[in-house]
């Protein structure tokens, strides 16, 4: 989708997603679970944990902070997304290459228009394990929204072919995007602050490429919303470009 690759802002406020809320587009998110009852949260369809070792349960309990955080940037701009909680980690922001393709593979298996996973990693070795996730997931339709790249490395998934990468772009206000060109191919620039807190200066809070890829992933949704005919990155950023 090379044309799209502009550098244009697309405004969560301005037409054609102005008049959108993310409705009948579900939402995997692939991070450190919610905390139940924050402010910032809304109606959560549902979910699952998964261990370092591939083991399921149900604690959705987010003792980490990072995935209540990326979850409300989401819900924010796409309020009325059907958004499903996988717990990936646990008490720090890492797990295995195994437990992520896992938890790929849960939210393809069941549908989900987007799977958003804001971390990834920079070794390529991974390669072997998440790229027949990421191919197992575009068969299914899933749109997997990942980090392109960090400190000037390039990280896994999301520069895998049929990932849709994002960018950190510190000059891009939080309710919009850019699709712009990296290494030949369209990635999508977001701004890495979160909704803010009230009363915590913007310095203090969370703030990097997870949170650009959660500021992407609502953009995505709002861009979904009644296409359901749209199950490709290359798809969903037309329709962000258009």
């Amino acid at each position: 989708m090379e044309e799209g690759a502009d550098g244009a802002l697309r405004h969560r406020d301005a037409p054609p997603l102005c008049d959108r809320t993310g409705r009948d587009v579900s939402i995997a998110v692939l991070d450190s679970g919610i905390h139940p009852g924050h402010p910032h949260l809304g109606p959560i369809a549902g979910g699952i944990g998964l261990t370092i070792d591939g083991k399921l349960d149900d604690d959705l309990v987010d003792r980490l902070g990072h995935g209540t955080a990326v979850t409300a940037a989401i819900q924010e701009k796409a309020p009325d997304a059907e958004i499903q909680v996988v717990r990936i980690f646990h008490d720090a922001l890492a797990t295995s290459a195994r437990t992520l393709s896992q938890a790929i593979d849960w939210a393809s298996e069941r549908g989900c228009r987007l799977a958003n996973l804001s971390l990834g990693t920079p070794h390529q070795i991974r390669i072997e394990e998440l790229g027949p996730a990421i191919d197992r997931a575009v068969e299914r339709g899933t749109i997997v929204v990942s980090a392109y790249e960090h400190e000037g490395e390039r990280w896994l998934p999301g520069t895998l072919p049929g990932a849709l990468g994002v960018v950190l772009d510190s000059d891009c206000p939080r309710h919009a995007v850019r699709i712009e060109s990296r290494d030949g191919r369209s990635v999508l620039a977001a701004s890495g602050f979160p909704r803010p807190i009230p009363g915590v200066p913007v310095e203090r809070n969370l703030s990097g490429i997870s949170f650009a890829v959660a500021n992407a992933t609502g953009m995505l949704a709002l861009a979904l919303e009644g296409r359901p005919d749209a199950r490709t990155s290359a798809a969903a950023l037309t329709l962000l470009g258009g």
